[in-house]
């Protein structure tokens, strides 16, 4: 049973910013470093400096010789079953990271010649030059020193779906920053099945780590000691005796893991030592985050549905226009737009505050697009949020809902906004509303009706996702600032 089904939400992972997992078993996703380092959020950087704080930690006490300080910063690492992530087979309880394997972590940080040298420079680093740190293992470790934050999240998420939480509920060791301790605290947390429940948002779990110590080992660890084995003219080397390569020199792989053995990672730990620019051109060479998680991989992942498009229009147009309607038309307008905008737009919140509070946003998502429409939006434009207006109105809306919004923009918060209504009679009309205020500096905003938001989703069911280019929007945009 999951998350939205245990606590009756009426909701479905689409529309849900925290990975819907089984409140029972593990799925097979993993917390990711580098998602994290790219989110565009105040989320996003505290967990950065935890990871680069406690990083900086270990490594200074590997450096230094003081073999208890990090040891002792290892073995705090806990397995965080309550996040439901990871390997396990069945019920969540894994195993997999405790005082053994801290122990053999930090028997390898200790002989890492790539740590004493400077070369390891990143937590997610350890996955290729660190014996015992595997991609579930790295998950976890990343989870054991974000736990602070992501208590917080889960807290939030409590609060806006009316999940119940448990009081004093062990909040299992927090990374602090301040005083470089593991702290313990008690704090509220879901407790479904009397086992305490941690959501993870789901914009930084990915399907792998970004870099994989195979891709290393037979990429550039082999590649390498292939070119060497050419200039010795060693044994391993063949000829080619005909075709059109007759006369080059080869040098089979198998032969290469025969010579040098077959366990990848201590294979490419070795070499590294040798060759340490073998590890700056493998990051150079994948410098670029693997995308967000589409919402087939994370269906394919927890074996449940896509999107249900026709559902999420349904429970909008089915809605009476008028002020009775308006919190459950603004809802539904939050679920239909998350599924169609993530994971470009993403952390939708409801209701955020301004000017210290005189002012409301209905909706403001974060701009996170690394292409596609928003993410041209935001290099031609200010754009780090998206501002969403909701206007269940039985009649056209007018100048003072356009002005409304265009009054939320400003130079730090961002300049484009959307509103959304029921029914826009006079297109001509509302284009020239929305141009004015464009010429007047205030901002851009475009204006969506039922009918818009229906095209917008036969467009998200026939081009190719990966793209994130929403034409509608794109056509929208030219015709007011052109």
């Amino acid at each position: 049973m999951r998350v939205s089904e245990y606590y009756k939400l009426n909701k479905t992972q689409p529309s849900l910013s925290f990975l819907d997992v089984d409140i029972l078993n593990d799925v097979k996703l993993f917390v990711n470093a580098r998602a994290i380092n790219n989110l565009n959020s105040e989320f996003g950087d505290h967990c950065q400096d935890l990871l680069q704080d406690f990083f900086s930690e270990l490594v200074g006490a590997i450096k230094s010789g003081d073999d208890d300080r990090a040891l002792t910063l290892l073995s705090h690492l806990k397995e965080p079953n309550e996040t439901h992530l990871g390997l396990s087979k069945g019920r969540s309880e894994g195993r997999g990271l405790g005082p053994e394997k801290a122990k053999q972590i930090w028997r390898s940080f200790r002989a890492s010649r790539a740590v004493k040298s400077g070369l390891l420079t990143d937590l997610e680093d350890t996955v290729l030059l660190i014996g015992g740190v595997s991609t579930d293992i790295l998950s976890d470790i990343i989870t054991n020193v974000i736990r602070g934050p992501l208590i917080g999240f889960t807290q939030t998420m409590c609060g806006e779906y009316s999940i119940p939480m448990a009081q004093d509920v062990a909040s299992s060791p927090v990374w602090n920053m301040n005083t470089k301790t593991w702290d313990m605290d008690y704090v509220a947390l879901p407790a479904p099945k009397d086992d305490k429940l941690l959501l993870i948002p789901k914009s930084i779990v990915r399907l792998d780590m970004d870099y994989k110590v195979g891709m290393y080992y037979r990429h550039y660890v082999l590649e390498k000691l292939k070119d060497e084995e050419k200039e010795k003219n060693s044994g391993l080397v063949h000829i080619i005796q005909s075709g059109k390569r007759k006369g080059e020199k080869k040098v089979y792989k198998t032969d290469l893991m025969v010579k040098y053995g077959k366990k990848e990672k201590a294979v490419s730990i070795e070499q590294t030592n040798i060759h340490p620019d073998l590890l700056s051109r493998y990051k150079a060479d994948n410098s670029s985050p693997t995308p967000a998680l589409s919402h087939r991989q994370i269906a394919d992942a927890q074996d449940t549905e896509p999107p249900d498009w026709e559902k999420l229009l349904n429970a909008v147009q089915n809605l009476q226009p008028g002020k009775k309607a308006a919190y459950q038309y603004e809802e539904a307008i939050a679920d239909l737009l998350y599924a169609l905008f993530y994971p470009v737009l993403v952390d939708p919140e409801a209701q955020t505050p301004i000017h210290n509070g005189l002012k409301r946003v209905d909706i403001t998502f974060t701009n996170n697009a690394f292409t596609g429409f928003f993410e041209w939006l935001a290099r031609h434009y200010k754009c780090p949020y998206v501002f969403v207006e909701c206007k269940n109105f039985g009649s056209e809306i007018g100048n003072p809902e356009i002005d409304q919004i265009g009054m939320r923009f400003s130079k730090l918060r961002g300049q484009f906004g959307i509103v959304v209504c029921r029914k826009v009679e006079n297109r001509a009309k509302m284009l020239e509303r929305c141009q004015a205020i464009a010429k007047d500096g205030h901002g851009y905003i475009l204006v969506l009706d039922d009918a818009d938001l229906q095209q917008l989703i036969e467009e998200t069911k026939v081009i190719l996702p990966a793209t994130y280019e929403f034409p509608t929007l794109d056509k929208m945009f030219n015709e007011l600032v052109f």
